[in-house]
Parts: C-alpha cells; sequence; structure tokens
C-alpha cells in the first residue's frame, strides 16, 4: 500500500464487520491508526485483533449522542488526536409504508441519520484541535433511487445525502471536510441475511440480484472501502460536499 493515511487517526462506526470493517482494514494498511466502533462488542475485538496494534475498539451505540462523544473522547485519549471520522454505522430495513410502524421508523432514522448529525456535531472541537479533518458518511445508491419497500431506509439515506452537502459548507471554514460515499449493492453479511430472510433459496436468489447490476456482480467491500480512503486522504484536499457513487454503474442505467 501508499500509506496515503500516514500519521492520520480515524473514528470508524459500524466497522465490526462488511463495509466498516473492510474501511478500517484499508485505512490501517494506508499507515492510519483507527478506533473501531460497533454495537457488536465480539465482532468489533475480532474486528481489532485480526488488525493489530494500530487500532483499539470501543463498544459504541451510535443512537446514544453520549455514546458518539466517548468514542471520539477514546479515541483522542489512546491515539492523541482524531483527523478522520467515518460515519457508518446504520441498519436497513425492507418494510415498505404499510408495515413500517413508529418503533422502527424512530430506530431506523435515530441509527442511520441521527447519529451522522450528531457524529458531525461531535467532531467539531476534536477536528478543531487537530487542525482541520475529514469525515466521510455512509450513504447508499438508495438515496438517488427509489425502490419497492426500505421506505424508512431510502427517507434515512436521503437525509445523509443532504446533510453531507450542509454540513461541507457549515464546516468548510473549520477546514473540515464532509463527504460521502453512496455504495452499491455490496456483497456482506448483511446482504446474505438480507437475501436469506426473503427467499427459500439463496443462491437462485443471490444470482437473480447480481444479474440486475450492469457489470454483472455485486461489490466487493474492499472495492467500496477504496473510496474511503481516497475521501480520507489529502489527495482530496479541494473535495467537499460530493457524493461519491460506487455502484458498477446501477444508477447510471
Amino acid at each position: 500500500m501508499s500509506a496515503r493515511l500516514h500519521g492520520k487517526v480515524a473514528v470508524v462506526t459500524g466497522a465490526a464487520q462488511g463495509i466498516g470493517a473492510a474501511i478500517a482494514r484499508r485505512f490501517v494498511e494506508e499507515g492510519a491508526r483507527v478506533l473501531v466502533c460497533d454495537i457488536d462488542a465480539a465482532a468489533g475485538r475480532a474486528t481489532v485483533e485480526a488488525l493489530g496494534g494500530a487500532t483499539a475498539f470501543v463498544e459504541c451505540d451510535v443512537a446514544r449522542v453520549a455514546d458518539i462523544r466517548a468514542a471520539l473522547s477514546a479515541c483522542e485519549t489512546r491515539f492523541g488526536r482524531v483527523d478522520v471520522l467515518v460515519n457508518n454505522a446504520a441498519i436497513q430495513s425492507a418494510l415498505d409504508f404499510e408495515h413500517t410502524d413508529e418503533a422502527q421508523w424512530q430506530r431506523i432514522v435515530d441509527v442511520n441519520l441521527k447519529s451522522v448529525f450528531f457524529g458531525v456535531r461531535e467532531a467539531i472541537p476534536f477536528m478543531r484541535r487537530a487542525g482541520g479533518g475529514a469525515i466521510v458518511n455512509t450513504s447508499s445508491i438508495f438515496a438517488l433511487v427509489g425502490s419497492p419497500g426500505y421506505a424508512a431506509y431510502h427517507a434515512t439515506k436521503g437525509g445523509v445525502s443532504a446533510l453531507t452537502r450542509a454540513a461541507a459548507v457549515s464546516l468548510v471554514k473549520e477546514r473540515i471536510r464532509v463527504n460521502a460515499v453512496c455504495p452499491g449493492t455490496t456483497r456482506t453479511p448483511g446482504l446474505a441475511r438480507g437475501v436469506r430472510g426473503s427467499s427459500n433459496d439463496f443462491d437462485a436468489a443471490m444470482a437473480s440480484y447480481a444479474a440486475l447490476q450492469p457489470m454483472g456482480r455485486f461489490a466487493e467491500p474492499g472495492e467500496i472501502a477504496a473510496a474511503y480512503v481516497f475521501l480520507a486522504s489529502d489527495e482530496a484536499g479541494f473535495v467537499t460536499g460530493e457524493n461519491l457513487v460506487v455502484d458498477g454503474g446501477y444508477t447510471a442505467v
């Protein structure tokens, strides 16, 4: 690797598995030290054990503002600064309008959108002390297109993309860049769980979903993580307010 993040310190939420774990891995490979944050303590500790001494783990429920603040503080205490925040934690819901109750809606909003707002807000003083920084939010192609079901998920990811633009304009004078990545369908444990829950024939369902992709396959987590490396690095020093789509051409069709 090219050490594009040499000397940087990052906090990554939802980093125990899937895209979040791939982000943490790529950041370490590129020279960063990373605080892995996740509500799943066992999986988070396993990720840190696999990545080695450049990482540490903090259990964090991003729906709780106090947990976000504590994670940032733990990162500064452990590694001396906070240069990068990746607001990646999210939950999916395939429920349509008529089958989403108020409690389900609120949980999805709290994890997917509220956490991003307060992640940005809470990061400001830490990045101010570091002389600036980069925030990368995880949005989705579902911020850009519609689909049957997933109503609350679409709403929150649209909010993340809009919030990213607003935060970028608000924080530009603080030397804090704010961008988002909009991943396409990615081969993660979450995708596998969703397919198993919706079909009795897992292999056939996966093949049919893959056939919908212009490239005929799903993204691998590492391919998505590469976009986060760029946006967190100094190479993206003049990039802010962007929603970088990494979807194999899905939204171009």
